[in-house]
Formats: structure tokens, sequence, C-alpha cells
């Protein structure tokens, strides 16, 4: 389980970390090559897929920190936690919602599906 916690924990850092090569570091250390990311608006496949995921994330939501807002739970080799993008200022959730992920032999990630129980409507063309 400590091995799982320090993968989750990783991959909260990495929506977190503003340096771009540190966030390149974080990603090579936290995903499998073949990784994939799904939620209801964004996707990416392998490593620079997710880190422009993060990068658009981080466009869309500037002020914003990631957290978990629950444990993690792990079944075989599927994971499944709460997360909140807060806003550093007001400290007000922005965005919500619960990640399922699947890990390798290795402890890295593999995938993450996200589904959102609160997001905020963009702008058209956002």
């Amino acid at each position: 389980m400590n091995q799982i916690t320090q993968t989750v924990d990783r991959y909260i850092s990495i929506w977190n970390e503003p340096n771009p090569e540190r966030r390149r570091e974080l990603i090579a250390a936290t995903w499998t090559e073949d990784g994939s990311y799904r939620d209801p608006l964004l996707s990416g496949d392998g490593h620079a897929g997710f880190e422009s995921v993060v990068a658009q994330v981080a466009t869309l939501f500037p002020g914003h920190t990631l957290k978990l807002t629950t444990g993690v739970d792990v079944v075989g080799d599927t994971l499944r936690f709460g997360w909140s993008a807060v806003n550093d200022a007001t400290g007000e959730p922005a965005v919500a919602g619960v990640d399922f992920a699947t890990v390798a032999q290795d402890g890295r990630l593999r995938s993450i599906t996200g589904f959102h129980d609160l997001a905020p409507v963009l702008a058209e063309g956002s």
C-alpha cells in the first residue's frame, strides 16, 4: 500500500508542479510510457499526452491546487480516489471528482479515468 500511496501522491504533485522540466520528471516516475488519461473533457496518451492535459488544466484553472479528498481504495491493480482543485485565494473547489486508475507491476500508473462530481461551465472555445 505504501508504494501505491507514493504513486498517487506523485500523481497529485504533477498537477501542482509549475516547472515543466520537473513535471516531466514526475510523469516519467509515475506513468508507464503507454499510459492513458481520460476524463469528460480531456484525454492524453503517453507521457507527452498526459503532460499536455496537465498544461491545459493549468491554463484553465490558474491559482488552483489539486488535493486528495479521500483515501486510496485498492482492489488488485485498480485504484479509486477523490480529489478537488481548490482556489488558492478562496479555498473554494472549482472542480472535484473521482479517479479510477490501473497500475502496472512496477507500481506506475497505466491508466486513469476521471469523473467530475463538480465541474464548472466553461466558456465556448475554452
